[in-house]
């Protein structure tokens, strides 16, 4: 007799660190979403250090590489996890780059309905409260839906993670855990729109 277990399926998403700094608290949030994330989210880091500057001139028949390779990454990811730090109350530019090269071609955009979430952390209190704010509208145009809720904002990065860049503090352990548990679920509820629709 064999049991009827479920076994869930498995999201894969794209996660992708805003932040090129070696020692970036974003890249250790995304670390430990990696390490927290439930057995059916899956969550693959692409990096943008390669990514050149935006330019439209090579839309044709010139696009980079890197360029290439992280739109097809996106392509086959079933969603999509940016970990933002936040400048000048902004959008760091190479997340901003990326964004701007993941929009194009017109009508041809990776991002074009790809279920999208956010985090971040930062040294001061509001935690990218501003850079998320600012994603989320750049999104309305790329017709990339974008969890609203819950929104991990990690404020006082440098008293959340040690020296070698875990996420040590306790309840935002938690509170991310919480945060991809809603992920997957939202994923599900998007997955359940497309295929009626």
């Amino acid at each position: 007799m064999t049991d009827n277990v479920a076994v869930p399926v498995a999201f894969r998403v794209l996660g992708i660190p805003g932040s090129l700094r070696s020692g970036s608290f974003n890249r250790a949030l995304l670390e430990a979403a990696r390490e927290l994330a439930p057995p059916e989210l899956i969550i693959e880091v692409r990096e943008l250090t390669d990514v050149p500057l935006f330019n439209q001139d090579l839309e044709s028949d010139r696009v980079p590489a890197a360029v290439r390779e992280l739109r097809s990454a996106l392509r086959h990811s079933d969603g999509l996890l940016l970990v933002t730090p936040e400048y000048n109350h902004g959008v760091p530019g190479v997340l901003k780059n990326a964004i701007d090269w993941l929009s194009q071609p017109p009508r041809q955009s990776a991002l074009e309905g790809k279920p999208t979430a956010l985090m971040g952390a930062s040294t001061g209190l509001a935690g990218t409260a501003r850079s998320q704010s600012q994603l989320r509208q750049a999104f309305v145009l790329t017709n990339s839906p974008v969890m609203q809720q819950p929104e991990v904002l990690v404020g006082r990065a440098p008293e959340k993670f040690d020296t070698m860049g875990r996420l040590t503090d306790q309840a935002t352990r938690q509170f991310v855990t919480v945060f991809l548990t809603h992920f997957v679920r939202w994923l599900r509820q998007q997955k359940r729109a497309v295929q009626l629709d």
